[in-house]
């Protein structure tokens, strides 16, 4: 029997749910997804299995108009994911429609090289009517030549399978690049960074998410088969570490615990979850945190 194995790049605009049709497609929650945007910020990658086919899924950060050094690293991270897989698929929220954004994505997918497979997947098609739905399909189809066009809730499953049996056939024939178990190629300890992270942005309001970042400092293998893992959480300023510690140190206590035992529940086995907080104003000019993003610092130049 053939294999077939590749990379498959979910682009769009941030909250257009390319984290919730990875981890849909993959059975597994291997990217952070949360209601707010820019959440992503490096490359994950998520294993599916299809039949003798092995999709690698590269969920990219939200492509959006870049205005700090971390957003242009992000940027450059989501438009490189893309350059390198085999198929790209572009997901537009049916709701919103052909936005600014989405304007500025088929503008970029214009000037990548030809023969690239790209297609279309409209999602949260249960948002709106069916006839608004085909307007769109020929709106985004004659600004560009999609491959396919898939219809599909991400957050349902509904269309899902379709995508995915589709793209299993457009893969290249080679061995599968993975173990057939594997559900993503990060290492734990960025995996772990993420859960904490997510937590983190579930509870802290406005722009304070995006001005922090979690780092695992250490993760030792104890002989009764848990782990116990050691989480910096980088602030930018004094007034930020009091809104994350809250009070009486409640906020980082229900982190703690939230972040603790959904990476329990991944890894099947008992963890001890350790985070302290510390000021570093100038984190986001750092190379050494990008690093531990699977970000490139020089991608955020100017």
């Amino acid at each position: 029997m053939t294999t077939r194995a590749g990379f498959v790049a979910l682009i769009g605009e941030p909250n257009a749910g390319k984290s919730t049709l990875m981890n849909r497609m993959v059975g597994a929650k291997v990217s952070i997804v949360t209601h707010k945007v820019q959440t992503t910020r490096a490359r994950i990658r998520g294993v599916a299995m299809e039949g003798e086919a092995q999709i690698v899924f590269v969920d990219t950060p939200g492509l959006f108009q870049p205005r700090r050094r971390l957003d242009r690293a992000m940027v450059a991270a989501a438009w490189a994911g893309a350059a390198d897989a085999d198929v790209i698929v572009l997901m537009v929220e049916a709701h919103r429609g052909v936005t600014p954004g989405v304007e500025r994505i088929l503008e970029g997918l214009a000037q990548m090289p030809k023969g690239r497979v790209v297609a279309l997947a409209i999602n949260k098609i249960d948002r709106v009517e069916a006839p608004v739905l085909l307007g769109l399909s020929e709106t985004l189809n004659a600004a560009y030549p999609f491959a396919r066009t898939f219809m599909i809730s991400a957050e349902r499953g509904h269309g899902v399978d379709d995508l995915r049996r589709w793209l299993a056939t457009q893969l290249p024939e080679s061995p599968w690049l993975y173990p057939e178990d594997q559900l993503a190629d990060l290492p734990m300890r960025m995996i772990a960074a993420e859960m904490t992270r997510e937590k983190l942005t579930l509870r802290l309001h406005q722009e304070l998410p995006y001005q922090l970042t979690v780092e695992t400092e250490a993760w030792e293998e104890r002989p009764d088969g848990s782990a116990r893992v050691d989480q910096v959480i980088y602030v930018a300023r004094d007034g930020h570490k009091g809104i994350v510690l809250g009070k009486k140190g409640e906020t980082i206590k229900a982190v703690g615990q939230a972040a603790r035992q959904e990476l329990e529940e991944f890894l099947g086995r008992k963890v001890h979850l350790f985070l302290q907080v510390k000021v570093r104003p100038n984190w986001q000019d750092e190379a050494e945190r990008y690093s531990e993003m699977g970000l490139d610092f020089r991608d955020g130049n100017a």
